[in-house]
């Protein structure tokens, strides 16, 4: 058995840097868990009206709300079996910022040949993830459809009101670093949010994932 990155990526998988391989082979037949430590360069935000949208994405762990520089941060990737039997890997990122800590939760399964992100404490938004491998041997991650789901509530949530998010990642041998750079943007309303860093990684032996980064609860529907 493979990572999900790797069955989702297929024979491009062989395409990313060696470090980047390592990075997203983390799963359960790996029995690796990786822990990424670093500086946000930048964390950056869009126009004052974006403000009250990420906040509320605040409350579940989705979005930032905060802006800064040099900003340490953390990244643990662990893979666990979920209550539904699915292979799961998390991407739970934690900043320090001004005194506070903030959270992004992102929890990751394989879906019929695509990586799907969950988003938040209580997997409340599905998003449909697309993967190429760039040719400096980097991974880019596009965000597709996105739904919503809340008990019996579940719908297709609009993009004219939500982001499609854009991410790059790639190792640099000249500074041994990762090199991460993510930038949100409303097709009508322009940039929303986006932060740019380098970290490096630790790889640990993991049998499952610590109970404080998995989701309050799991959701069922893909």
């Amino acid at each position: 058995m493979t990572s999900i990155f790797e069955r989702a990526l297929g024979e491009d998988f062989a395409r990313l840097h060696p470090m980047m391989r390592r990075r997203f082979g983390v799963g359960l037949a790996s029995g690796e868990a990786c822990v990424g430590r670093g500086v946000m360069t930048t964390i950056r935000r869009g126009p004052w009206w974006t403000v009250p949208f990420l906040q509320i994405g605040r409350l579940r762990n989705i979005l930032v709300p905060d802006t800064g520089r040099d900003v340490p941060f953390v990244i643990e990737n662990y893979p666990y079996v979920d209550p539904l039997g699915r292979e799961t890997v998390t991407f739970v990122r934690e900043y320090a910022i001004a005194g506070k800590s903030r959270r992004f939760d992102a929890t990751m399964i394989l879906d019929g040949g695509r990586i799907l992100d969950y988003l938040g404490t209580h997997q409340h938004l599905a998003v449909d993830l697309d993967l190429r491998v760039d040719d400096r041997g980097g991974l880019r991650l596009t965000s597709d459809a996105q739904r919503f789901y809340e008990g019996p509530i579940a719908f297709r949530f609009p993009m004219a009101f939500s982001g499609r998010a854009t991410l790059h990642e790639h190792f640099h041998d000249a500074d041994g670093r990762f090199h991460v750079d993510l930038e949100v943007h409303n097709h009508r309303f322009g940039f929303l949010f986006g932060y740019s860093g380098t970290f490096e990684c630790e790889w640990i032996r993991a049998t499952g994932a610590p109970e404080r980064l998995k989701p309050v609860r799991h959701e069922r529907r893909t």
